[in-house]
């Protein structure tokens, strides 16, 4: 019995793909994956939850046109990888190979990420006393605040692909994460606030960079902000949204739209629009893998294509689609590096890595500035978007309401509504302040959750609804 990915032969995997690729596929591959992942979480001034787990499996998938067969198998034995093999085949509904296959080892060219355990330089204990000087911290900071949540988690996963050309490719991905909750009370009434980052780094990081102290200040920030919030306006306006974490809008209303498959399949309203104009002057957007150390950011995708930094709008022109293997072949074009799945048990999709604006310009100081009546949001909550149409949903989790270019007060439960092909081209400001998200993002598709990164300058959209409490 093989009990890890790792003690595999080269051989048998090989054995295994040939076995798996019929003779017309255009394309298969095995994905190997070993896992392990830690969690600990405060709540009341302890430490109450920790958790561990493992695992590892292989799935095997074979692609014949738009057909995709995918099996999987938690079972690392000889026998049950080949009849996953098997099965993928047999789904794609192809014939059997007769080409021997060679092993080719691929290095990646991009070295982005340490390949330690992020878990091994900082134990237990240190995790317990880093979660509990999160709770003192914010306890000290202001004697409104009641509760404290915080948690700490850690992954390390090894990855090996391999091809359908014989290549074989591995590589060692961590991922942390440290978020922080906290809530807050003053005369009967409660509020709360919270922050996180993380990336693919060291847990030791996040201690050596004060990361703790930051998100700790942070959340107790918001959550006070919050008790003084009032109610949010509603109508159409002019809105102004800050740098960093807004990108997640640009994320939703955007991004998913410029997935290679709503594409090909006519979903997406960016469908059929390659070289035109669908935002205005200025506005360019890319999707980069190769930021080292990004929570979004990965050595090469789980294809085994090489990440890359993927111009998608250029100066308002739509120049580029996200690409898997298979969607680039059936559109005509080369993958870009997004092909990604959750785990070895899900097929891939054509997913985003990082993805932001680029700066323009513009002073923030002057959008503020130029709002004789409008909202500026500064993060964001949950949101929702329809590919199709392009509509979007956003909750903000802090806001303000502006009038004669002045923070008049922070306003609650604002929403932001419309169309993201229409607000991109009612952009007329684009910041010089380029941030990225501090590591927090995550991305759902098709029932699969990946970790991404967002960003963006702050920017002016001349109009936008929104929905509050506030006629």
């Amino acid at each position: 019995m093989n009990s890890s990915i790792l003690s595999i032969e080269p051989q048998t995997l090989n054995e295994i793909l040939h076995a798996l690729i019929p003779a017309d596929a255009d394309d298969a591959d095995l994905y190997l994956q070993h896992s392990v992942s830690e969690s600990l979480s405060l709540e009341e001034g302890r430490v109450k939850h920790v958790s561990a787990s493992t695992a590892q499996g292989m799935g095997a998938r074979v692609i014949k046109g738009e057909l995709s067969g995918h099996a999987y198998t938690d079972c690392l034995e000889t026998h049950a990888l080949m009849e996953a093999a098997k099965a993928a085949r047999a789904i794609s509904n192809a014939a059997s190979i007769t080409k021997p296959l060679n092993i080719t080892p691929l290095t990646s060219p991009h070295d982005l990420y340490l390949p330690n355990n992020p878990m091994q330089q900082v134990d237990m204990l240190q995790r317990k006393k880093l979660l509990e000087s999160v709770d003192t911290l914010a306890r000290s900071l202001d004697s409104r605040v009641q509760q404290v949540f915080a948690s700490v988690s850690a992954s390390f996963s090894h990855i090996h692909i391999v091809r359908m050309d014989g290549m074989h490719l591995s590589d060692d991905r961590p991922l942390v994460r440290l978020n922080v909750t906290v809530v807050v009370e003053e005369n009967g009434k409660r509020e709360t606030g919270g922050a996180g980052g993380g990336g693919r780094f060291d847990l030791s990081q996040l201690i050596e960079k004060n990361d703790a102290e930051h998100l700790t200040r942070e959340a107790v920030r918001l959550a006070l902000l919050n008790l003084e919030a009032k109610a949010a306006p509603a109508g159409t306006m002019p809105v102004v949204l800050g740098s960093g974490w807004p990108g997640i809008l640009l994320h939703e209303a955007v991004g998913h739209g410029l997935e290679g498959d709503f594409n090909r399949k006519g979903s997406s309203v960016f469908a059929e629009k390659m070289g035109q104009k669908v935002a205005s002057k200025g506005v360019t957007v890319v999707d980069d893998g190769t930021m080292p150390h990004r929570r979004g950011s990965l050595n090469f995708d789980d294809e085994g294509t090489p990440t890359q930094r993927n111009v998608l709008i250029e100066d308002g022109v739509l120049v580029g689609y996200l690409q898997d293997k298979q969607n680039a072949r059936l559109m005509g074009v080369a993958p870009t590096g997004n092909g990604r799945r959750e785990s070895y048990a899900d097929p891939v999709q054509p997913r985003m890595t990082n993805t932001f604006m680029l700066a323009g310009q513009d002073n923030p100081k002057d959008m503020l500035a130029s709002l004789d009546e409008g909202i500026y949001a500064v993060n964001f909550g949950g949101g929702q978007v329809d590919i199709t149409s392009g509509k979007f949903v956003f909750t903000t989790s802090e806001a303000y309401y502006v009038k004669g270019g002045e923070i008049q007060y922070p306003v609650k439960n604002a929403t932001l509504m419309g169309m993201g092909h229409e607000a991109l081209q009612k952009i007329s400001m684009i910041g010089n302040d380029l941030a990225l998200d501090p590591g927090v993002g995550t991305c759902g598709k098709g029932g699969q959750s990946v970790p991404v990164g967002v960003g963006m300058p702050s920017i002016r959209i001349d109009e936008l609804t929104v929905g509050g409490t506030q006629a």
